[in-house]
């Protein structure tokens, strides 16, 4: 995907990319086994573009609606120390990550697909929407990906600041978690 000067620019300054998690990193799906316990499908390569912005010092988290022990898991596996789980109210959280990083909106990137994601949006520098996003998160987003929730919107978003940012795609794989 090719993108405008503006959004290079805008990229070139992101300290922080945050993620939503259902809609975002995954379809948006929600599957449960038969005896209740909830399975989560994520992106290999939104995995690994994760795993190379933390590697290259650029801090990630996930702010999600949703609680779930895959989440924390998957998270812990990409080297992403910045998990927030079960905030409806995400903005709160948003501006208390901020601090603790000592960063400003300016400096911050939010992919998102839902409503409950626009008051991040609408303050970050870089507002991304995943293709299959709500119609008002899209109107309000800087960016809409080509690529929907769980297909590899991430790693997009991930790839883009990579390039911004002149950073290397070279790293030494430590596992095979991605």
């Amino acid at each position: 995907m090719e993108y405008s000067d503006e959004i290079m620019n805008i990229a070139r300054q992101i300290k922080l990319v945050i993620f939503d998690v259902d809609g975002v990193l995954t379809d948006g799906g929600l599957y449960f086994t038969d005896d209740g316990r909830e399975i989560k499908k994520f992106n290999v390569k939104d995995g690994l573009g994760i795993s190379i912005l933390v590697k290259k010092g650029i801090d990630v988290a996930v702010i999600t609606g949703r609680t779930s022990v895959i989440v924390a898991d998957r998270m812990k596996s990409l080297g992403v120390n910045h998990v927030y789980q079960g905030r409806m109210n995400k903005l709160d959280t948003y501006e208390n990550l901020k601090l603790a990083l000592n960063i400003s909106d300016q400096e911050v990137a939010f992919v998102g697909d839902d409503i409950i994601d626009l008051p991040i949006m609408r303050r970050c520098s870089l507002s991304v929407a995943v293709k299959d996003a709500h119609e008002e998160v899209k109107a309000g987003a800087v960016l809409v990906l080509d690529k929907c929730g769980g297909m590899g919107a991430g790693r997009d978003v991930c790839d883009l600041i990579m390039k911004a940012q002149e950073l290397s795609h070279d790293f030494t794989v430590d596992d095979n978690n991605q």
